[in-house]
């Protein structure tokens, strides 16, 4: 069910809420934090999708600020869904429109749940200082995406140097399965002899950059992008070793081979993930990313990211 509000005000909000949970029975009590997102128009239906999406996991109260034009009459247009338009959660869309109607704690103050927790997310557009931003300073943690802007690794650096606890990316959490089968393959193999490494992904791919520089961190070995024509992010990670190369792609599909000296190819799942599969893993846990933190801080600085041509294996 879908009410709407045009023209209103915050309290009329919070008040309409309410009589919606009396009629409709929905309690707000099983919520498990606030989710603010903070995005534009044209952009806000995409968003929502992908945080109903997660909601499954994580029932929470969803307020979306879509940022409108800043010229013009002072209005707040809202949209409230509940039941099936909001799958596990209430979600008000927020509509703000002219110079006065700002995207700060006055304008959501009234409809935070009580003691819960808030996360924020700027599912397109990353602010220069995330914490900083009227929305950031109320979040426990605060989720960008680094892929969706123009410069995507300048974005990265951009992180870095404003980084705070509660940080994160989506760009770092898309590289969640491949940092788990490469500590696998690693366990496996032993660290000894290892020589070198070669990340393989798409030049605009800050997912290539982290998983760069997160190797370079945690192994000390010279580690080197390599440019794929690709528009896909990743598509694989060679290990140069005395004792012959080992090498996980995934140039497409949901399925990797990894390439053992000696052995016939293995098949691994690994399949792209989906924005709100990122959002929800990051809604798992509300304390400070700490090794997204010396990644983006310390283990950028220390990579290679200058591209070389690729080659085919």
């Amino acid at each position: 069910m879908m009410i709407e509000l045009p023209n209103t005000t915050t309290s009329k909000v919070a008040k309409t809420l309410l009589s919606s949970r009396r009629t409709h029975g929905v309690v707000a009590l099983s919520r498990v934090l606030t989710l603010v997102v903070i995005t534009r128009e044209g952009f806000a239906e995409k968003a929502i999708d992908a945080a109903n999406l997660a909601s499954r996991e994580h029932p929470c109260r969803i307020i979306v600020v879509v940022r409108g034009s800043t010229q013009g009459e002072n209005r707040l247009d809202v949209q409230i869904r509940v039941g099936g338009d909001a799958g596990a959660s209430e979600v008000i869309v927020m509509r703000t429109h002219g110079p006065d109607i700002l995207a700060d704690e006055a304008l959501i103050s009234a409809l935070l749940l009580p003691d819960a927790p808030i996360v924020a997310w700027w599912p397109h557009g990353v602010p220069a200082d995330p914490y900083n931003t009227p929305l950031g300073r109320l979040a426990h943690r605060r989720i960008t995406d680094s892929s969706e802007m123009e410069d995507p690794t300048a974005a990265l650096f951009q992180r870095a140097e404003t980084y705070r606890a509660g940080d994160t990316d989506l760009a770092w959490t898309r590289i969640t399965l491949w940092r788990a089968q490469l500590a696998s393959i690693l366990d496996l193999i032993g660290p000894d002899g290892l020589t070198g490494i070669t990340v393989k992904g798409s030049a605009n791919s800050p997912s290539t950059s982290l998983l760069a520089a997160w190797l370079t961190m945690c192994l000390n070995v010279p580690v080197t992008i390599a440019a794929d024509k690709s528009t896909g992010g990743l598509s694989s990670v060679r290990l140069t070793r005395d004792g012959g190369d080992v090498e996980l792609s995934r140039p497409s599909g949901e399925v990797a081979k990894l390439y053992l000296p000696g052995s016939a190819p293995q098949r691994i799942s690994l399949p792209r993930r989906s924005v709100a599969e990122c959002l929800a893993e990051e809604m798992r846990r509300l304390d400070a990313d700490d090794l997204f933190g010396e990644v983006v801080t310390r283990g950028l600085n220390l990579t290679n990211l200058r591209s070389i041509t690729s080659s085919d294996r």
